[in-house]
């Protein structure tokens, strides 16, 4: 076949089959489906079209999450909602993955037997083999192994965002904090080599992203597999010499691995953006010892103060459990003054959920779901006028934001758009009248005229208010071209045909 020649599909064929994946979870999970996804339509299968989001499609994978029991109830009522679903649509697959996978293993196929094919953490690029198999023998598929096979990254895949995306830098965890099942699920940290980490991220560049997030279950201990404890700070340092790149993220470190160097990286590293997200889980240090969480309270706020100090207009966001077992009241007070110390801009706050086979299970001092709940509920409103006493120091600052597909729930109300800040927060901007209207991955910049506890506003007028429009945003031309099968603005070639090759836009449902 010629470059001029084209490939007509003929009407009679049959068309691809769809999938979706639901995914659960934290950012590794999100990275995952991404994964999962570029291996499904490597496999033939197509994107469940939008116009389908009250169907279901033809193979419907869950990516799951083990960490609080509400993952089990969510994921095994959607299974509930399938079964009737899949009895009425010959040829239909359900999968399930992730971590509550890993877990539960054959327990998934007992209590949900019309489930076609289980599979782990550490083998996510079997799936579209276990569902060729399923399909072959006509019985369900069960595959868990015990240590990674393929370094997820080596998979095809199919990117959520042309113009920000999630690169993987470690997988797996060495800590043994007695709260968290992850360790055993995810196995002992796996570092990629930095050459193959800049690749991903330089391949992403040339693709039109402009912003990346390094993901590890503990970011900032990269490198103690090949034995450099400055690995990670030198990773971002690195970044900063990626052209093109213009925002760089990194999520989650551990406090009890932080150090000097990596502040320094970031505060002298221009594209690290200037935020931080670093999980307390609980500011008293009896606590902390119960958790095996091998920090104080002392040096977690010693941390922020270096980083507010070399980065002064640092947003800094954290994890917080609350009703560990043994919690006393004094021992939440101390909690509640550490949030007040620390000045959040936000925090993601989480009652305690007991969970099968960690340290922290067989605790005496299981708390009443009374006490629990009423300690959340003051915890939370603390921390929602804290971040609200933050975002009024923003009023009146002139910020850059990169806009996104996704709007508030009010835009069609406001006609406001959204974005995030460089230190990460959210902000729902007009744009004026006369002046043009800014593509996702596109950067405005304006001032913050109003405030809330957890977004920020901006109605400039016009002479507040600069566009640049950004390679992400021709990126996002370009996808929405080969989306619709039109020609993207300026991307006609000499041959009369469409130069494309990005990735389709993410369909939601």
């Amino acid at each position: 076949m010629t470059e001029q020649q084209t490939v007509s599909i003929p009407e009679t064929e049959e068309l691809p089959r769809t999938y979706e994946v639901r995914t659960f979870g934290c950012q590794m999970n999100v990275h995952d489906s991404e994964r999962l996804s570029g291996l499904l339509e490597d496999a033939g299968l197509s994107r469940k079209p939008e116009e389908l989001k009250d169907g279901v499609a033809d193979v419907v994978v869950f990516n799951t999450c083990a960490v609080r029991e509400n993952a089990d109830n969510k994921l095994y009522g959607n299974l509930g909602i399938l079964k009737g679903i899949k009895a009425e649509r010959p040829g239909m697959q359900i999968a399930v993955g992730g971590c509550l996978a890993q877990k539960d293993r054959d327990t998934i196929l007992k209590k949900a037997p019309w489930v076609d094919v289980v599979f782990g953490t550490h083998n996510i690029g079997s799936l579209p083999a276990l569902l060729a198999r399923s399909e072959h023998n006509k019985k369900a598929e069960l595959e868990i192994l015990e240590s990674l096979d393929v370094f997820p990254s080596t998979l095809p895949t199919r990117r959520e965002s042309v113009y920000a995306g999630w690169v993987s830098i470690s997988v797996g965890c060495n800590n043994t904090c007695t709260f968290c099942i992850v360790p055993s699920l995810r196995g002992k940290e796996r570092d990629r080599r930095p050459g193959e980490i800049l690749a991903e991220i330089q391949a992403l560049v040339d693709d039109g992203a402009i912003e990346v997030t390094l993901l590890g279950q503990n970011v900032n201990s990269y490198g103690v597999e090949f034995g450099d404890r400055l690995a990670f700070g030198k990773l971002l340092r690195a970044c900063g010499e990626i052209e093109g790149l213009e925002r760089v993220r990194f999520t989650s470190p551990h406090p009890a691995a932080f150090t000097d160097d990596v502040i320094d990286a970031m505060a002298e590293t221009p594209n690290v953006m200037p935020q931080l997200h670093m999980p307390l889980q609980s500011g008293s240090d009896k606590v902390l010892k119960e958790m095996r969480r091998s920090y104080r309270s002392k040096k977690f706020l010693g941390i922020l103060d270096k980083v507010r100090e070399r980065i002064p207009h640092a947003a800094i966001t954290t994890d917080i459990i609350v009703g560990f077992p043994g919690e006393s009241e004094e021992d939440f007070q101390a909690t509640l003054d550490v949030v007040e110390a620390s000045r959040f801009s936000s925090a993601f706050t989480f009652q305690y959920s007991k969970r099968p086979g960690t340290p922290a299970a067989t605790l005496e001092g299981q708390l009443p779901k009374a006490v629990v709940q009423e300690r959340f509920e003051r915890l939370t409103a603390l921390q929602d006028r804290i971040a609200k006493e933050e975002n009024a120091k923003q009023l009146g600052r002139t910020v850059e934001v990169m806009v996104t597909e996704q709007s508030g729930r009010k835009a069609e109300e406001t006609h406001r758009l959204a974005g995030r800040a460089q230190d990460q927060r959210l902000v729902h901007f007009s744009v004026p009248e006369g002046a043009q209207t800014p593509r996702p991955g596109d950067l405005v910049t304006l001032p913050i005229t109003e405030v809330a506890a957890f977004h920020l506003i901006s109605d400039p007028d016009s002479g507040q208010y600069s566009l640049r429009r950004s390679r992400a945003g021709d990126a996002w031309d370009r996808a929405q071209a080969e989306s619709c099968g039109v020609p993207a603005p300026g991307e006609t070639t000499a041959t009369g045909r469409t130069n494309l090759g990005m990735p389709t836009l993410k369909v939601r449902s």
